[in-house]
């Protein structure tokens, strides 16, 4: 994440400002997006509260309608192109308390843990309400008027069929979204099953946020890439002996440990464990029914993962493919330095790009790329203890 500097009043100024220090270097592409985040935050500064000073502005506050959403921006482009960067630079700068920046992946599994709870509480007796999507819309916008998405995709039906209502909801209530995405909203879900049951959700996002394409001529991640050995390849005894060597080396001579992740009535074993680091195998993570909230609580809960035997990815490995896709995601949202071995470098394990897991799996390649990268390792340094 870049510095913001003291002087920035908005993202375009930030940009301005980096760019003439040599942090980076700005494009056209950039700086129209810029311009464009900065609509929406000189919106959000120029909503102000309804006052309650006397008895009667609390009357007519009580009675005042939701708050019509200010109309936020949808960003998609190529991996590497600044997306995240300028969206961070926003959410900084957003100037109310009730904001929230978080993956895709993270927002829907906190969605469908609020849907569970609702409905053991229905279970319980404790509500009547049969229907638990508007209160967990409200439970969310009780905490967050601004949603800042990172990497939206829609590759699970159950996400699917959920987002129409649920953001149904959120927009009418006020919400204000801003999203980055590798592909434009008319390509979410686009290979998916039952997908015609989630288009009114494209035509419901297209109505409350504005398209734009971030289409900058250079992929920066690649530019900062200065190899470190912790992306070992091909799969021999030479390179199990190296990740072996690395684990040794981190943990110090400290023994090592199995464990179980208890996750909603079930666990994830995990069998190398030294402190916060632990060892799997792509096996151990991608064949088995495992998604995004088993991966988060893993991010969560290590800061060094050795990831053992990541293989070519052939047509007939595609729910691997599906959920290496979301781990990465994860791993690297939350900052985990990954030690990895695999049968190829990054681009070559996908052979085939087709449908969503090609256009995914660039960012994917990106992402392995950044996490050898020696900013990526000086920011996320391995820790054991």
């Amino acid at each position: 994440m870049q510095p913001v500097p003291d002087y920035a009043t908005s993202v375009g100024e930030q940009l301005n400002g980096l760019n003439q220090d040599g942090t980076l270097r700005a494009d056209a592409a950039q700086m129209d997006v810029a311009r464009r985040l900065d609509k929406v935050l000189l919106a959000l500064k120029e909503r102000r509260p309804a006052t309650k000073s006397s008895a009667l502005g609390w009357m007519f506050a009580k009675r005042r309608k939701p708050d019509t959403p200010i109309r936020g921006l949808y960003i998609h482009g190529s991996v590497g192109r600044g997306k995240t960067m300028l969206m961070d630079m926003f959410f900084r700068m957003a100037p109310t308390e009730k904001k929230r920046r978080a993956h895709f992946h993270e927002f829907m599994a906190d969605v469908h843990g609020r849907i569970h709870a609702h409905r053991q509480k229905l279970k319980n007796g404790e509500t009547r309400e049969a229907d638990p999507v508007p209160p967990v819309a409200a439970s969310i916008l009780s905490e967050s008027t601004l949603l800042c998405f990172d990497e939206f995709t829609v590759t699970d039906i159950a996400d699917a069929m959920i987002l129409g209502r649920l953001f149904t909801e959120l927009f009418a209530r006020g919400c204000t979204l801003v999203a980055t995405s590798n592909v434009k909203p008319d390509n979410l879900y686009s290979d998916g099953l039952n997908r015609g049951l989630f288009l009114p959700f494209i035509a419901l996002l297209q109505n409350y946020v504005d398209v734009v394409s971030l289409d900058s001529p250079t992929d920066y991640r690649l530019e900062k890439l200065d190899r470190q050995p912790v992306y070992m390849m091909p799969l021999n005894e030479s390179t199990r002996a190296s990740m072996n060597e690395a684990w040794i080396a981190l943990s110090g001579g400290q023994a090592e440990r199995s464990e179980q992740i208890p996750i909603k009535g079930r666990a994830i074993p995990v069998r190398r464990v030294v402190g916060r680091m632990a060892w799997f195998s792509f096996d151990e993570l991608c064949d088995r029914p495992l998604g995004a909230p088993d991966f988060l609580q893993i991010s969560d809960r290590y800061d060094t993962i050795f990831l053992e035997g990541i293989p070519v990815l052939g047509p007939e490995k595609r729910n691997q493919t599906k959920r290496f896709i979301i781990l990465i995601d994860s791993l690297y949202d939350k900052g985990v330095r990954l030690y990895a071995s695999a049968e190829a470098m990054p681009e070559q394990l996908l052979p085939q790009r087709k449908g969503v897991e090609g256009f995914e799996f660039d960012r994917t390649i990106s992402r392995l790329f950044e996490m050898r990268s020696a900013d990526y390792l000086s920011k996320h340094p391995a820790k054991v203890a």
